[in-house]
């Protein structure tokens, strides 16, 4: 058997650095255990990633050639970066572009006729082009919409909440399918949809509220049937998109009418305002035939930069999130600048890597590194399996590759190191978690 360590590490060197693995065979009496089983597997991987955002294209196209060369390796190439396959964008604008937009803005136009992603052209698809092919394989791509245009809302504004009018519900839909369709003729296929981000949030920037009903009540009469007639059924559609705190009641309203379910692939969910962790597995285990992907966090409040805490954030979610039957894992804005923008409405906020657009520098967070212990390594088609810790200081989460890799991931944040036997049915060998650390082993089947 082969077996590999690669660590990340506050107050020292490493950064997704490779080490010396454990010692297989010689377990010495440890205080803990981290126990993992492939015998024993639950659901497939989807992939993980981030999100293309009209305010990450414009940071990136302000970078000189090869600062952008740099960026796509470090996300997207397989070997050297952390290699993403699973990504999100918007449809229309969102608070995270230049300004407040949509691709239909002449009042009425049902028809669609003056439909146009022409502003998407300048910087969002060309950087999405250059992400595929640095990636050298598929990157899965999920579309989501903060706001239908003003004309068709209640409000008569993107922002600031409001409703989609009744009588646009079939426009609505209508455009879901004409932006696919746009996409793909981009070269860019879309592989995912949610309903609305955020359906519940009457925010500054764009925004349309849904109860659990409208939304319901929209995807089996307009957006499902819209979907199928034009050929898209395979078009992954996902409901809820919000926080994890309402995601059960949620689901229940929406899956509770068959109808309306069999249009529904799974719900996404992010992890703002509270982590309920909980509530991830009450949704699989009343719905678990559908899919369950966080396709949104970051850490507000500006850019943090350098704050080692906001790392162990995203791997405390994303352990706890994937042990409860999350297929996949989508970061927030892939890229931003010094601010933790641009942002129309000033929300600023962190990304894995900022650039310094004054000197053309990059800063790699520490969330940087610690997504990529899962999505460097957990590869799409993955099966996650039984993995158990015997320490309140431990998390982990474990996985088989498509091609018989075992992989298992262990986090510790707390202050001190923690040792413990890495153990499988079949070997075992000692190990040490640093202090706020997260460590990937690797074993190969020979």
């Amino acid at each position: 058997m082969l077996f590999q360590h690669f660590c990340t590490a506050q107050h020292t060197s490493y950064r997704l650095a490779e080490l010396p693995p454990p010692a297989l065979g010689s377990v010495e009496k440890a205080p803990a255990s981290v126990f993992i089983d492939p015998g024993v597997r639950y659901q497939e991987i989807e992939g993980f990633g981030g999100a293309f955002t009209e305010a990450a294209a414009h940071t990136f196209y302000r970078l000189p050639p090869e600062r952008q060369a740099e960026v796509l390796k470090a996300c997207f190439d397989p070997v050297a970066g952390l290699g993403y396959t699973l990504c999100r964008t918007h449809i229309n604008s969102c608070d995270f572009s230049l300004g407040t937009y949509a691709y239909d803005e002449v009042d009425g136009d049902v028809e669609l006729r003056h439909f146009s992603i022409a502003r998407d052209r300048q910087a969002l698809i060309p950087l999405i082009r250059a992400a595929q092919q640095a990636a050298g394989r598929p990157v899965r791509l999920l579309a989501s919409p903060w706001s239908p245009p003003a004309w068709m809302k209640t409000n008569g504004d993107m922002c600031h909440g409001g409703k989609l009018k009744p009588e646009y519900r079939a426009a609505w839909a209508a455009y879901y399918v004409r932006y696919i369709r746009e996409y793909e003729r981009e070269g860019i296929p879309i592989w995912g949809l949610t309903v609305q981000n955020e359906p519940l949030a009457v925010q500054v920037w764009e925004s349309c509220i849904y109860t659990a009903e409208e939304e319901r009540d929209f995807v089996r009469d307009y957006l499902g049937p819209a979907l199928v007639d034009a050929g898209l059924g395979h078009v992954r559609l996902m409901i809820w998109d919000h926080n994890r705190d309402l995601m059960v009641e949620r689901a229940r309203t929406v899956l509770g009418d068959p109808q309306a379910a069999d249009y529904i692939w799974g719900i996404g969910f992010h992890w703002y305002v509270h982590d309920r962790f909980d509530n991830v597995q009450l949704t699989h285990d009343a719905f678990g035939d559908k899919k369950l992907i966080f396709t949104e966090g970051c850490q507000e409040g500006g850019p943090h930069l350098g704050e080692w805490q906001v790392g162990e954030r995203y791997a405390h979610s994303m352990i706890n999130d994937l042990n409860r039957w999350t297929a996949g894992w989508i970061d927030w804005n892939l890229l931003l600048d010094e601010t933790g923008g641009p942002n129309h409405v000033g929300n600023f906020c962190s990304a894995p890597v900022l650039a310094d657009t004054r000197t053309g520098k990059l800063h790699y967070q520490s969330s940087y590194y610690y997504i990529g212990h899962f999505a460097r390594f957990v590869q799409p088609g993955a099966r996650r399996i039984l993995c158990a810790t015997s320490h309140d200081g431990l998390e982990a989460v474990a996985f088989l590759n498509p091609n018989g890799q075992l992989v298992a991931i262990v986090l510790n944040r707390s202050d001190e190191a923690i040792p413990f036997a890495l153990q499988t049915p079949g070997a075992a060998g000692d190990a040490v978690s640093l202090a706020h650390s997260i460590g990937t082993y690797l074993f190969r089947m020979n």
